[in-house]
């Protein structure tokens, strides 16, 4: 009964279309950026390492390597402000989440790629 209440409600704000996209996944983030009164999009990409929540809760985490430091970022996946998600490469994983990554360095953090139809080409 909650769920169904909460579903209907939140349904309105839900986004309508998201593309397929897994853990292990390197992805894309477009996000809109606010400085004063100027709004300018930046994209965000990294491997997806996490994904929780269900519905309008849902996050995802994405991290990348910045000159040999790590850095993560947590977006909401139906916020206003996340403007587009592209999936770029297909990771292989035997895992829900990636955490394991967060040791790794070089050529270690790489996933073997897994073949699919949901990631675009360059």
């Amino acid at each position: 009964m909650k769920t169904a209440l909460l579903d209907a409600v939140e349904s309105k704000d839900i986004k309508k279309s998201i593309p397929h996209f897994e853990i292990g996944d390197i992805v894309e983030v477009h996000c809109l950026i606010k400085e004063g009164n100027k709004e300018r999009v930046q994209k965000f990409e990294g491997t997806v390492i996490a994904r929780k929540g269900r519905g309008m809760n849902e996050m995802f985490t994405v991290r990348r390597i910045i000159g040999s430091e790590g850095v993560e970022r947590i977006f909401p996946l139906h916020s206003p402000n996340v403007v587009d998600i592209r999936p770029v490469r297909s990771g292989k994983t035997r895992r829900a989440k990636l955490y394991f990554l967060r040791e790794r360095t070089g050529k270690g953090v790489r996933l073997a790629q897994r073949h699919s139809d949901h990631t675009v080409s360059k």
